[in-house]
């Protein structure tokens, strides 16, 4: 076997497939002298640098456990004209992140809360930041089940590590006491040391009867509503949107 067949042997086993693939034209781009030898090791190893990155990113895409893939871009603002599209998008640069800020969006069902809470996260999660979405229902039974095992502590501690936490669909369902003090201990971890996005359909003044004490609620929200960026969104149902559009267009 020559060497050339040996390099492609060691490439393979090295998994560097981005080279494997590339590595026939540098060669000829050597030969021909259009390239010189360093800068076309540069240019293949940069190769394989983008698509180590690519795959990280999809890999932090596929672990946040969105419920779909849907991007600010796809949001119709103009379905939706209370918004301030220009603050919606400025989300994208992520700065809340880093300012370790909260997002709350607040509106009745279907208004398109969970579409923009997984837009930004996927941004944040292309950008290699570790990301979760998780309904809060789920986010309960978890901690609950947690809690039984003995390893509440645990759970509590892996989940305020994310840069990121999207916890939907608050207040669709009754929360009990118990559950109400663990989803406080759990924004209680997160406060002013990472970032968390909640969808609700229930008016803030309505919490305390949401999570059976006002004493709770409060101090949730508290932590919550300091450093945050609240999002009330009054208009129809998104889901409904193409349904209104072809009942126009058969009444025209």
């Amino acid at each position: 076997m020559n060497n050339y067949n040996k390099l492609l042997n060691n490439l393979e086993t090295l998994k560097l497939d981005k080279i494997r693939e590339n590595i026939d034209n540098y060669i000829e781009l050597i030969n021909t002298k259009k390239k010189d030898i360093v800068d076309s090791l540069y240019e293949l190893t940069n190769l394989e640098i983008e698509m180590l990155n690519q795959r990280k990113i999809e890999h932090s895409i596929q672990f946040a456990g969105f419920p779909y893939q849907k991007t600010l871009e796809d949001f119709d603002f103009t379905f939706q004209p209370s918004l301030n599209k220009d603050q919606i998008m400025d989300f994208k640069n992520l700065r809340f992140i880093e300012n370790k800020e909260n997002i709350l969006f607040v509106g009745s069902p279907g208004v398109g809360k969970t579409h923009l809470a997984t837009a930004i996260g996927l941004e944040n999660a292309k950008n290699n930041h570790s990301t979760y979405f998780i309904n809060c229902h789920d986010l309960i039974e978890i901690l609950k089940k947690s809690h039984s095992q003995n390893r509440l502590d645990e759970k509590l501690k892996t989940l305020a590590k994310y840069k990121l936490l999207i916890i939907d669909e608050v207040g669709y369902l009754p929360i009990d006491i118990e559950a109400s003090n663990m989803l406080f201990q759990l924004i209680n971890k997160r406060y002013e040391k990472s970032s968390t996005i909640i969808t609700t359909n229930k008016p803030f003044s309505k919490w305390g009867e949401l999570f059976g004490d006002n004493m709770i609620a409060n101090a949730i929200l508290d932590r919550l509503l300091h450093h945050s960026h609240v999002i009330s969104i009054n208009g129809k149902s998104y889901r409904t949107k193409d349904i209104l559009s072809i009942q126009k267009n058969d009444e025209n």
